[in-house]
């Protein structure tokens, strides 16, 4: 619970005594405290939340601008962020035009919405392109926190091997609410440092901190992981797929989303299937082969599932993508696919954490032979076009295009209730938010020319 958020939703509406008496009574539901001292941790609150609006009445326009935020009035999950669907790509594309306004360089920053951001670097005379990637706990593991550490880590060294780089340290940050139970912490980092181990890259740096610090009451675990990698071959970018190559795809077993999906319908048992390292091992297999140079993109089959990351790539190449039905299905791992039709949730919806390979034709063999031969199983499901759509033949022969839903398909009984229907004021959304986002591009250009004395 966010106390400082739940005085400041009623700080205009109700008197003091009111709002102090609510909140010691949330309060004491999560501290063993008498209502004495519940009262005085209340209107401690409520008095820091008074101060802070003060602000007001200063008469520096400008101070107020910084210590303020310019609102959207859209609020997270109206607009479907985090969600893996047309509403979050949408703000991802946002928060990629504040990146570039800086005007700084990388070789690929995060207007590519690419997996990671790599800039390029000399060293004794040699390029060097180093890769950084950074992922989320799943928001539905923090009550299962060693998982939640192991599909995290998973998931941000892969962004790492998708854009061709070897993964060279490992790096975490980690908050936990004030209430959690500090073997939480323990068990997360236990669950990184398996995957750490399995693949021998360090864990070097890391911070641990409370949620909201005071603020935030009970036990939710947020964190991320971040990876860095190394490559001396340009980045396997989706921009550099070209019309005439074949799309490949490796065998998926989920990871935090299919770990969800099992935990939160009492399928416990498919919760083994997405405890591997195959998609590192095939990276690895591609590098050691020698093939990275000669393959032009890879990908990882996760935000908002297949149907997300066609779109997306077809969008930021210009290119069409065609994929096939069935050959899609055979590589979702068998129990992992049995489940998702089970629970009616559509398996290109959602993230199955596939390795996609987009390469030339004669190329494409040696992929499949060099990732076979460590023990992944991966097959062609599809070409590269120039129709600048992405769609996909249905076992029936009939064509789809591949549009990404509001939010990726409903994994949980929660979701289906959400639903991911595109609201009807969609598009007055994103004039909101683009409004919103240009207000922080020029708030962010007068503080650079304030600070510079320009």
């Amino acid at each position: 619970m966010d106390i400082e958020g739940f005085v400041r939703r009623r700080i205009a509406e109700e008197d003091q005594n009111t709002i102090e008496d609510v909140l010691s009574d949330r309060i004491m539901e999560f501290k063993d405290i008498d209502k004495e001292n519940a009262l005085k941790l209340a209107f401690a609150v409520v008095d820091e939340v008074q101060n802070t609006l003060k602000i007001q009445n200063q008469e520096d326009e400008f101070l107020k601008e910084i210590i303020g935020f310019h609102s959207a009035d859209v609020a997270m999950g109206e607009m479907g962020v985090g969600s893996r669907g047309a509403g979050d790509f949408f703000v991802h594309r946002k928060i990629a035009e504040i990146v570039s306004s800086t005007q700084t360089n990388s070789f690929i920053n995060p207007t590519a919405q690419d997996d990671g951001g790599v800039i390029k670097t000399s060293t004794l005379g040699e390029d060097v392109y180093i890769t950084t990637a950074v992922d989320g706990i799943h928001s539905r593991l923090s009550e299962y926190p060693f998982l939640g550490g192991f599909h995290v880590a998973r998931a941000s060294l892969r962004d790492v091997c998708v854009m061709g780089s070897e993964p060279v340290a490992i790096i975490c940050d980690l908050h936990l609410a004030d209430d959690g139970d500090v073997g939480k912490l323990f068990d997360f980092m236990a669950g990184v440092a398996t995957v750490s181990e399995l693949i021998d890259v360090p864990i070097v740096a890391g911070s641990t901190l409370r949620v909201g610090g005071d603020m935030v009451l009970g036990d939710r675990l947020v964190s991320a992981v971040g990876s860095i990698g190394v490559s001396q071959h340009a980045p396997t970018a989706r921009k550099r797929a070209e019309a005439g190559d074949v799309i490949l795809l490796t065998e998926g077993s989920g990871g935090g989303t299919i770990t969800t999906t099992a935990i939160y319908h009492g399928l416990f048992g498919v919760v083994w299937e997405t405890m591997d390292i195959n998609f590192i091992k095939a990276s690895e297999a591609i590098i050691k082969a020698g093939l990275l140079p000669k393959v032009h993109a890879m990908t990882d089959v996760t935000n908002g599932g297949l149907r997300g990351d066609a779109h997306e790539i077809a969008t930021t190449t210009g290119l069409g993508l065609e994929f096939y039905q069935e050959k899609i299905r055979k590589m979702i791992n068998p129990n992992v696919l049995e489940m998702l039709e089970n629970l009616d949730i559509d398996p290109l919806g959602v993230s199955v954490d596939s390795l996609m390979i987009i390469a030339p034709k004669d190329v494409a063999e040696d992929v499949k032979k060099a990732i076979s031969d460590v023990g992944v199983k991966i097959m062609e499901i599809g070409k590269v076009d120039d129709t600048g759509i992405a769609r996909m033949i249905k076992a029936d022969g009939s064509t789809e295009e591949l549009i990404p839903l509001f939010r990726e398909a409903a994994y949980t009984k929660i979701k289906k209730l959400v639903g991911d229907t595109t609201p009807e004021n969609f598009e007055k959304m994103k004039d909101k938010v683009e409004k919103a986002a240009l207000d922080s591009i020029e708030k962010k250009n007068r503080v650079v020319k304030a600070i510079r004395g320009d």
